[in-house]
């Protein structure tokens, strides 16, 4: 009876497995989702189900400090958000103190950013440009210290509350900073870190409007998001964006407020430009305005003797790296040779810098006239304003140039305004690079496109 019961029971195993199994063959297939990605199954399949291409974020200054640390190194940092400067030792951190006084990023006496090298060390160093006398000075770029509090021939203490670019300690956490660096060793300076602003959209995003240009990078300047791009890395010609650089190092490297007497022979570019003439006397900064309005070659080749043209080359070359502009090279200060070159990455950072360091630039380029330490002789009215956009209401800056082989190039930073009442992100700061565009027309055209694509898809209700 046992051994019945026994085989009744694994028949009906048997009879009820093989039903399941005729069953399966008979359903539909589904998809097989594995960490909740759709994994195609049929040929049929729309491409709606695929992963959506993932988001990509352009880096900031901070993986920099990731490197030096794993490598061990020994190098010092200076926070400019955080208002404090660390030194690491062999990878570990020593010692940290707070920044007393930084630079004025909202005018020409920002502290600049990137990557440097400890110049100099001396317990007294002499500022002639401010003339006042800094002890522990510790130089790592240009005219640009780490020192302690400052004090005027006489011994009057310094009471401004903005330096000149420079970084200002307390006496004794300058001391103890100087004694624990050594010269060659590495000097990070980080401006902002990315935000981790995140765009919302309640649709799906439309299709990316056609470009002309060969090249283009359209991106977020606050958290390095990349909204759009084509051959972000190929180098190309750069035409007059050149001329970003070329004022960038003449304001960072010498005495605004000095002036040169123009030669003829500093005339031999190509154009002219009206009121530049043999002769006259201009200070550094009045020539911006027709460098950066105007985009005179004369101009860029003038601003290059203050500090001797060949010199101003070399630092242009020089400031690339330290604010991750890898693949970008310098022949001439104007832009008209063929070899001044980058890629539409690398210039995001030069825009990025820009706005963060040298804001100024931009405001000139839009026509707007800046504290310039006396009268400027140019008569903005007189000067034709070669950058597009300059009437924009948004228009924060920037710069197009043209050259034959490298066709119409632009740079264009905007402001978006966002429908919040969030006082903390009222607006975001986004950069439009062209490289490549056949006219100007389609320039124009192909940056306002973009504008239109950005509000449709990223900043309306």
């Amino acid at each position: 009876m046992k051994k019945n019961f026994f085989i009744f029971f694994i028949l009906n195993i048997f009879l009820v497995s093989a039903n399941l199994y005729f069953f399966s063959l008979l359903a539909p297939k589904q998809p097989i989702i594995i960490d909740n990605l759709p994994i195609k199954t049929s040929d049929t399949e729309t491409s709606d189900t695929l992963p959506k291409k993932p988001a990509r974020y352009l880096k900031d200054l901070t993986p920099i400090r990731e490197s030096l640390l794993l490598d061990e190194v020994s190098f010092l940092e200076v926070h400019l958000s955080q208002m404090k400067t660390i030194f690491y030792k062999t990878g570990v951190l020593e010692k940290e103190v707070p920044i007393l006084i930084k630079g004025d990023s909202s005018g020409w006496g920002g502290t600049p950013a990137g990557l440097y090298e400890l110049k100099s060390k001396n317990w007294l160093a002499f500022s002639s440009i401010s003339e006042v006398y800094m002890p522990y000075s510790l130089g790592f770029y240009g005219a640009y210290y780490i020192h302690g509090e400052p004090y005027y021939p006489g011994g009057r203490p310094v009471a401004s509350k903005f330096s000149n670019g420079c970084i200002r300690l307390l006496d004794p956490d300058a001391k103890t900073i100087y004694k624990l660096v050594k010269k060659g060793m590495p000097v990070l300076v980080i401006d902002k870190e990315n935000d981790d602003y995140e765009y919302q959209t309640t649709r799906p995003v439309q299709k990316e409007p056609e470009i002309s240009a060969n090249n283009y990078l359209v991106a977020d300047l606050d958290s390095g998001f990349v909204f759009m791009e084509k051959n972000p890395q190929a180098k190309a010609p750069i035409a007059s964006l050149t001329k970003l650089m070329t004022a960038i190092v003449v304001t960072e490297n010498y005495d605004q407020r000095k002036s040169i007497l123009v030669q003829p022979w500093m005339l031999t570019a190509y154009g002219s430009t009206k009121g530049l003439g043999a002769g006259k006397k201009f200070r550094l900064t009045e020539l911006l305005y027709p460098l950066l309005v105007e985009s005179s070659n004369d101009a860029s080749e003038v601003l290059s003797y203050f500090l001797g043209r060949e010199k101003t080359i070399r630092l242009m070359n020089e400031k690339t790296k330290p604010i991750l502009m890898e693949k970008t090279s310098f022949i001439d200060p104007s832009g008209l040779d063929a070899e001044n070159v980058s890629t539409a990455q690398d210039l995001f950072y030069l825009a990025k810098y820009i706005l963060n360091n040298r804001i100024p630039l931009l405001k000139i380029s839009r026509g707007e006239r800046v504290t310039s330490f006396g009268k400027v002789h140019f008569d903005l009215k007189s000067l034709e304003n070669k950058n597009i956009f300059f009437e924009h209401p948004d228009f924060i800056g920037g710069k197009t140039g043209l050259i034959a082989v490298s066709e119409y190039v632009g740079l264009f930073v905007f402001r978006f305004p966002l429908e919040t009442n969030d006082d903390i992100e009222p607006e975001r700061k986004i950069v439009i690079i062209l490289l490549g565009s056949p006219t100007s027309d389609d320039l124009e055209k192909d940056a306002q496109n973009i504008l239109n694509w950005l509000k449709e898809n990223y900043f309306s209700s």
